[in-house]
């Protein structure tokens, strides 16, 4: 389990708040290229939490319906070729639209395959990379940006801490010019400046497949208009994790977990969270 760097300041709870205010009055329309496993459980959490979930795959319509989308998501959990030509259609739209894009590199460790087409991706330009901290730290050494980096994973576990893959998500920011978010025990955000920490969430949020994913999405879903991208991610990692500390209250395990937790981002309110810092 990684240790918080006590130098990163906590992301403030107004901040999640104002953040979530926005999102709710926006009710951003989130283009959604997702893991197969996880649509259906992604496309409830962007409603839970006021969100409007499009779960467009066809290679003839991708590119049609990501210039009107507010967000795109691109997670290569299940990526094969013509999945992958879609996806690209899909981002070159949005590339054209100026609509934010969010790339999951899901187990980009482990398989080459998916490996360059996550590489090909990072020279398009996302506006957010969200992974854990195998992930980001493949992504680093795949562009040689970092020497201590390894490459690896557990499949689409991780098998690093989110503070050991700090580092490399700092450089990996700076690099590509992406809001970079390493997930773990403890979330960290950064554009290779500035750094937030979110220390919230339960272990219990692993036992479920697509929470991650979901948090790509919801990733998306806060980038949307955002006019402080550092923050609009940072606060779509707070508000999932809260979300789950709170679910977890509720819930017996893994299969009693999902319904409290939509339940969770469906409550969770502004004006909760920003007493939170009072």
């Amino acid at each position: 389990m990684s240790q918080v760097d006590l130098t990163i300041a906590e992301l403030p709870f107004h901040l999640v708040a104002d953040e979530l205010e926005r999102l709710r009055a926006n009710t951003p329309l989130v283009h959604v290229l997702t893991n197969e496993v996880v649509q259906c459980f992604t496309a409830n959490t962007l409603l839970a939490i006021g969100a409007s979930p499009a779960m467009i795959v066809a290679e003839a319509e991708v590119a049609d319906f990501a210039a009107i989308a507010d967000a795109l998501l691109i997670n290569i959990g299940t990526v094969y070729p013509v999945r992958l030509q879609a996806m690209n259609l899909a981002i070159d739209a949005a590339n054209a639209a100026a609509t934010p894009w969010v790339l999951d590199p899901v187990a980009v460790g482990v398989l080459q395959y998916r490996r360059d087409a996550a590489l090909a991706m990072l020279a398009k330009k996302p506006a957010a990379i969200r992974g854990n901290g195998s992930e980001i730290l493949a992504l680093a050494a795949a562009l040689a940006l970092n020497a201590e980096a390894i490459a690896g994973g557990k499949g689409v576990d991780s098998t690093m801490s989110s503070m050991s893959a700090l580092s490399a998500a700092q450089q990996l920011a700076r690099a590509t010019g992406a809001i970079v978010a390493v997930t773990g025990a403890t979330d960290y955000i950064t554009d290779g400046e500035q750094t937030w920490a979110v220390p919230w969430g339960h272990p219990m949020m692993t036992r479920v497949v697509g929470t991650g994913c979901a948090l790509s999405a919801v990733v998306a879903a806060f980038l949307a208009d955002a006019p402080n991208r550092l923050n609009a991610v940072a606060a779509a990692c707070a508000v999932m994790a809260i979300a789950g500390e709170r679910a977890v209250e509720c819930s017996d395990g893994p299969g009693t977990f999902v319904a409290p937790f939509l339940d969770a981002l469906h409550v969770i309110h502004p004006v909760q969270l920003r007493s939170y810092s009072e």
